[in-house]
């Protein structure tokens, strides 16, 4: 019983930390654009903001908690080795996501749109 609630909080807060992962880029696509209004900067600050800090951290400190809880429950094998480098590498791309936010809520962006 427990194992499954645990596994369901697993399942919830990766597809959370997914979306958070796919979706911010695609604000910062639209936030590059040379052509957009302070107005508008303003607003994707504050999405992308809120979108890393509440909803991707959050969600990827409890996949990698319940992961890590899961772990105990079923033990070690190969297949768990190949999930946990994708999840460091998913990891390592949360990080840059993180400077690339940081580098646009200090308007000092090189990226361009494309």
């Amino acid at each position: 019983m427990l194992f499954n609630l645990i596994k369901t909080l697993h399942i919830i807060s990766v597809i959370s930390w997914m979306a958070g992962l796919l979706y911010l880029p695609r604000i910062f696509v639209y936030h590059a654009n040379p052509k957009i209004l302070k107005e508008t900067s303003q607003t994707f600050k504050i999405m992308e903001k809120r979108l890393y800090h509440f909803i991707m951290i959050p969600a990827a400190i409890i996949t990698w908690f319940t992961g890590l809880i899961m772990i105990h429950f079923i033990g070690f094998d190969l297949w768990l080795n190949i999930k946990i480098c994708f999840v460091i590498i998913l990891s390592i791309f949360h990080l840059y996501f993180g400077r690339c936010r940081k580098a646009f809520e200090e308007e000092r962006n090189t990226n361009s749109a494309k």
